[in-house]
Order: structure tokens, then sequence, then C-alpha cells
């Protein structure tokens, strides 16, 4: 079983430093929830405003950051996902956005009652600018 936990945003930016597999934790946060098992945290997510500028609308928040321990229970990141909408909607916030890697499924995302919308390709930087993969401008 897991359960929510409530969790202070330097606690949880703390656990994603310890064991996100590629981002460090973001720098500010509006709300953050804790994952348990009964007997230890075992995942956190952060959830914080926009970091596109037009998407920062007055009503959208975004989860930049989803982790948990490599030995969480199956479906511990829909979990979280999953109460941070419950918890957004229940603040008065309309949308809650996140991205994923291409690399991974969106199976959280999808356990956790979201779905897909966009699917960007991956980016390349390039002489300090960012540039679509494979199509060779810069």
């Amino acid at each position: 079983m897991i359960y929510a936990v409530p969790i202070k945003r330097t606690e949880a930016a703390e656990f994603v430093g310890n064991f996100h597999r590629h981002n460090k934790p973001p720098a500010g946060a509006v709300f953050c929830v804790g994952a348990s098992d009964g007997n230890e945290l075992i995942g956190v997510a952060i959830v914080g405003r926009p970091v596109a500028r037009n998407l920062d609308d007055g009503r959208t928040l975004e989860v930049t950051r989803c982790c948990v321990v490599d030995n969480a229970p199956k479906g511990s990141c829909s979990f979280l996902y999953a109460r941070c909408w419950q918890a957004a909607k229940a603040l008065g916030w309309q949308k809650l956005i996140t991205y994923t890697l291409q690399s991974e499924s969106g199976a959280s995302l999808r356990g956790g009652g979201g779905r897909s919308l966009l699917n960007y390709q991956d980016r390349q930087v390039r002489d300090g600018r960012i540039a679509q993969a494979g199509n060779g401008s810069r």
C-alpha cells in the first residue's frame, strides 16, 4: 500500500538530489507531495509554476519533478501524479502539465489519469543554442 504524506520543499529537493536519475531539484515549488510505503519515504513529486512562460497563465501548474526510489512499489509514480492533480484541483488550479523523455513510455502519467498531448522530438544543444534533432539547422 502507498500513502500520501506531507513533505516540505527542502526535504523533497533533497530526495530528488539523492535519487533522481537525470535531473537536479527545481528552484521553487507551489507544493510537494510525498509517498510512503508505511515505513519510509519512497517518492516525491514537486509541483510549481510552468517553466515555459507562455504556459504560466495563472490557471496551470507543472509537475517539475517526480522521483521514486529504485525499489518503490509498482505504480508509485502514478500514485504521485494522481495526488498532485487532486491537490491542484482542490486548490483551484485548472490544468496540471509535465514533460517526459521520449525514452519513457508515459505509463505513469496514464496510470495517474493523465494523457499525452504533444510529442516533441529530442533536442540537441549546438553552440549554446537548442536545435531540433536531425534537422541540421543551427
